[in-house]
C-alpha cells in the first residue's frame, strides 16, 4: 500500500484521481492505493500527487477516534499516518489491529478506513439575519457566573462517579437549577457494580400539547485513568467546562418561555462507559422519545486546540438538521470557526443517537488533542474562556430556536 497527504483546496476540495481512495480528516487529504501500477501513479504525479515508499507488507489504514491522546498513550508504536487530535489515521497489519483490544471507558476506538469518507470537515455556514430576542438571550451570557460554576466542581478534587465527591457535586448543581426555579432532582443509575445519580432538571413549555422538548446535557463526573477513583480528578475541561456550562445557560433560560418543554440533564457516569446517558434512554417510553426534538451536548468546550477558536459539530445522519442549526447559529452570533463530523463517539449523545434521537456533540476543535484530560493536570490554568463563552452563545441561540422562544404580545 502506497498513501500520501495533500491540503484541501478549490471549490471541489479533493483531486479526483481513478484508482485511488481518500479520506477528508478537516484540511488534509489522505490518499492510498493497494496496487503498485506505474499507470496509476503517473495519473497521481500528475494531478500533483506524491505515492511514498510502500508501507509494511501487509498494513491496512485505521481510524482511530480518541479521547485525549489515549490511544497514542497506550500505543505509542502504532505509525500515525494523520494525526488530527481527536481523530488519527494509523497504519497497522489486520492481526496487530484485531489485538488492540476495545475499551470500556469509552477512550478510543479504532476500525478499518474506508474509501470516499469525510472524517470531518470544516464548513463555512451562512450567517442569518440575527433575531433580537435570540441576540437579547445570547447577550446574557456571562463570564463570572461561568467561572464561579466550574472554581465550584474543581473544588472538589475529585468527582468520579462513585465518590463522595461526586454526590456533593452533583447535590451543588441541583441546588444551584432550584434556585434558578426549575424542578430538578437527584436521580439513581447504576455504574458498573456501584450506584451513582443523574440531575434532571425540567421547564414546562407555554405551547398548547402535545409539545415537544429540548434536552440540553453534560456530564458532571470527573475520572483520573492512572491515578484511580481517588486520585485527584478536578476536571476542569472534561467535563467541568461543559457542566459550568449548562449551569451557565440555565441561568440565562431561567424566567424565559419558551413554547416546548426545556430538559437539562447532567450525567453520571459517563467517564466509565456512559452509564447515565444510557439508563436516562433505556426509561424513555416511545412517546417520551418522539417527542424530543433535539439534544445539544456538552463535553470539554474549554481548551484551545486550534489556532482559531472553533467548535466542532459532532452528530450522524438523523442529526444533520441540528448540525446546520448550530453551525447557523455559530455564525450569526459567535466568531467560531465550525467542524462537522457524522462519526458519533465516547459522549452522551451517543445513547440518544441509538436509539434514532437526534443528537448532537459540541465539543471544542479536533486539530490537537487536549492531553490534560482523565489526569490530575486537567485544570483551571489550561481554561480557555472565551472559546467556551462561544460554545455557549451559539448553544443558546440554537436552543432558543428549537424550543421556540415566546415573544410577548406587542
Amino acid at each position: 500500500m502506497k498513501y500520501c497527504t495533500a491540503p484541501v483546496t478549490g471549490p471541489v476540495g479533493r483531486t479526483q484521481v481513478p484508482g485511488l481512495d481518500w479520506a477528508q480528516l478537516g484540511d488534509t487529504l489522505l490518499y492510498w492505493t493497494e496496487d503498485d501500477d506505474a499507470a496509476l501513479r503517473e495519473r497521481a504525479r500528475a494531478a500533483g500527487l506524491a505515492l511514498g515508499k510502500p508501507s509494511a507488507q501487509g498494513q491496512c489504514l485505521y481510524v482511530v477516534t480518541q479521547v485525549g491522546r489515549l490511544f497514542q498513550r497506550e500505543h505509542p508504536d502504532v505509525p500515525v499516518v494523520v494525526d488530527k487530535g481527536r481523530y488519527l489515521v494509523v497504519a497497522l497489519d489486520p492481526e496487530r489491529a484485531r489485538a488492540v483490544p476495545a475499551r470500556q471507558d469509552m477512550c478510543y476506538q479504532m476500525s478499518p478506513l474506508t474509501g470516499e469518507t469525510t472524517v470531518f470537515r470544516t464548513v463555512v455556514p451562512a450567517r442569518r439575519t440575527p433575531d433580537p430576542a435570540v441576540q437579547d438571550l445570547v447577550k446574557l451570557v456571562d463570564e463570572d457566573g461561568f467561572r464561579a460554576n466550574l472554581a465550584a466542581l474543581v473544588a472538589h478534587g475529585t468527582r468520579h462517579s462513585l465518590n463522595s465527591g461526586f454526590k456533593a457535586a452533583a447535590e451543588g448543581a441541583r441546588d444551584v437549577l432550584r434556585q434558578l426555579g426549575y424542578s430538578a432532582s437527584l436521580v439513581p443509575i447504576t455504574v458498573g457494580s456501584g450506584s451513582s445519580f443523574n440531575i434532571v432538571a425540567e421547564s414546562t413549555g407555554v405551547g398548547a400539547a402535545p409539545r415537544g422538548r429540548v434536552l440540553v446535557t453534560a456530564h458532571i463526573d470527573s475520572i483520573n485513568i492512572e491515578g484511580g477513583p481517588s486520585a485527584p480528578a478536578p476536571g476542569a475541561d472534561d467535563n467541568g467546562s461543559g457542566a459550568a456550562g449548562l449551569l451557565e445557560m440555565a441561568r440565562v433560560f431561567a424566567g424565559t418561555q419558551t413554547e416546548h418543554d426545556l430538559c437539562l440533564l447532567l450525567f453520571g457516569g459517563e467517564e466509565q462507559g456512559l452509564f447515565g446517558s444510557r439508563e436516562y434512554v433505556s426509561m424513555l417510553t416511545r412517546t417520551d422519545r418522539d417527542r424530543i426534538r433535539a439534544v445539544i451536548n456538552m463535553d470539554m468546550i474549554a481548551t484551545l486546540n486550534t489556532t482559531a477558536p472553533t467548535v466542532l459539530l459532532e452528530g450522524a445522519d438523523l442529526s444533520q438538521a441540528l448540525i446546520d442549526e448550530l453551525a447557523a447559529a455559530a455564525a450569526t452570533y459567535t466568531s467560531l470557526t465550525v467542524q462537522t463530523s457524522l462519526n458519533p463517539f465516547a459522549s452522551d449523545h451517543v445513547p440518544f443517537i441509538d436509539a434514532s434521537i437526534p443528537a448532537v456533540l459540541t465539543i471544542e476543535g479536533a486539530d490537537r488533542a487536549n492531553e490534560n484530560v482523565h489526569t490530575g493536570n486537567d485544570k483551571l490554568t489550561h481554561i480557555h474562556f472565551d472559546l467556551a463563552l462561544d460554545i455557549l452563545r451559539m448553544n443558546v441561540a440554537a436552543t432558543a430556536a428549537l424550543a421556540g422562544l415566546s415573544r410577548p404580545e406587542t
